[in-house]
């Protein structure tokens, strides 16, 4: 019974979390397999950040059932998040499954599948958080890319959201253990690193006793082999002076930020929990493209709030069309058991919310399309990624574009690139989301 599958589920940092069971379980014998029906083991790393994310994970599970019953000894292991949140639950519901793993138990992973006894469900989800160490990974994203987690929880408390209670307390790892971990990816072949955290500008708070984002960043661009260095999830309070300096002055550092801001009208703000106001997010959104000219802005939205009006949905509408963001995303609001906002009066149904989410994206994609008609005639560096045999034509990421949620650059060339190389690309014609090009 040795050999195992897994399917990792959510966000990028779940992602990591699964990297890091795979390489415990290889380091004990394990065989990673990626068919469910070659493996003894099948594994599925749950979300539970929203109730779409946690009805992918029940689907997912219910598609793993499927392949328990071709072959009734296979072993079912639910791990992430959902199962931290509801692990009593899952077993009542859900008899099939035999192991549940919380967030705060996966380092343990080979030792608990060692002892577990066929037959028997079992449970390990402890309330006591996990320190962050730097654990061996199988990196399972494309092997020229990799997401580097520099902290692990949150303490920001927004009223929407449940990550507090899952992941515990905001805990920085040392810049020594991050850096260390980006020399071995490098060393595997990494060229772009992407730095994230639930918020990772307030890395280093509990360890230093001040955000030491800069000073971290500072030392990844002394890692040889890395080309590009990616952060994400920037909460804009906290992007401080220091930060943009240097986001201005390191070359390795894309200049591209990801500031979840999830709305502008100030009394929304105010019931969310976030800490700054649409005065304060406008003058951090000027003040970065001022200081560092074709700076790539990405954000996120939460439409359909509690009470979220008309008049302050159209607000939104209103700001996202002026501000004119380079990227953007937008969640219909789910109401979360066991958060403050779900408590709220004025909750709006599910229908209205969706109509909210699609009005925005509408609103986007026309501000994206404007914004990829500036880009034509203009020369871009290329991460190369694959190439497409059906239209013959390479495909990529500009340091604009983040692997999966962003857009694409399609071009031809006479030059042959592999998966990882980079490419020199004129625009020549663009759409709502990619850009097509031929290589210089």
């Amino acid at each position: 019974m040795n050999k195992v599958s897994l399917v990792s589920l959510g966000c990028s940092k779940n992602l990591v979390d699964a990297e890091e069971m795979l390489g415990i379980l290889e380091d004990n014998g394990f065989e990673i397999v990626e068919n469910e029906e070659d493996a003894d083991v099948m594994m599925v790393n749950t979300c539970a950040f929203i109730d779409a994310a946690k009805q992918e994970s029940i689907d997912c599970i219910m598609d793993l059932i499927e392949y328990k019953k071709q072959d009734s000894e296979r072993i079912l292991v639910v791990t992430g998040c959902m199962s931290q949140r509801y692990k009593e639950e899952i077993l009542k519901e859900i008899p099939e499954v035999d192991i549940v793993v919380g967030t705060n138990e996966y380092d343990r992973i080979a030792e608990i599948l060692k002892n577990h006894i066929w037959g028997d469900a079992e449970v390990h989800c402890s309330d006591k958080y996990m320190s962050c160490n730097n654990l061996r990974r199988v990196v399972t994203t494309p092997p020229y890319m990799a997401y580097i987690k520099i902290a692990e929880g949150c303490d920001n408390h927004c009223t929407y959201c449940v990550i507090p209670s899952i992941r515990g307390k905001y805990r920085s790892r040392t810049v020594e253990d991050i850096v260390a971990e980006a020399t071995s990816l490098a060393a595997q072949g990494v060229r772009e690193l992407v730095v994230i955290a639930q918020d990772t500008t307030r890395y280093g708070m509990d360890l230093y006793g001040e955000c030491r984002l800069p000073q971290l960043l500072d030392a990844l661009c002394e890692v040889d082999g890395i080309r590009w260095i990616r952060v994400h999830y920037c909460y804009p309070e906290m992007v401080s002076d220091e930060l943009i300096e240097t986001f201005a002055k390191q070359k390795k550092i894309c200049k591209y930020l990801d500031i979840p801001i999830q709305h502008c009208n100030d009394r929304i703000l105010k019931l969310m929990g976030r800490k700054t106001n649409k005065k304060e997010i406008s003058e951090l959104i000027q003040k970065l493209r001022e200081r560092i000219p074709d700076i790539i802005i990405r954000t996120s939205l939460i439409v359909g709030f509690p009470g979220e009006t008309e008049e302050e949905f159209d607000e939104l509408r209103d700001f996202v069309t002026e501000t004119e963001f380079d990227r953007l995303g937008v969640f219909a609001y789910s109401q979360e058991d066991g958060t403050a906002a779900a408590r709220l009066d004025n909750q709006i149904d599910d229908e209205e919310k969706k109509n909210r989410q699609e009005i925005i994206m509408i609103d986007q994609a026309a501000v994206s399309e404007e914004l990829n008609s500036k880009k034509v005639g203009k020369t871009y560096e290329v991460l190369v990624e694959g190439y497409d045999n059906i239209i013959k034509q390479y495909y990529g990421r500009t340091y604009g574009d983040s692997e999966e949620i962003d857009g694409k650059v399609f071009f031809t060339s006479k030059t042959k690139y592999n998966p990882g190389d980079f490419a020199d690309v004129e625009i020549t014609d663009y759409m709502e989301y990619d850009l097509y090009g031929k290589s210089c």
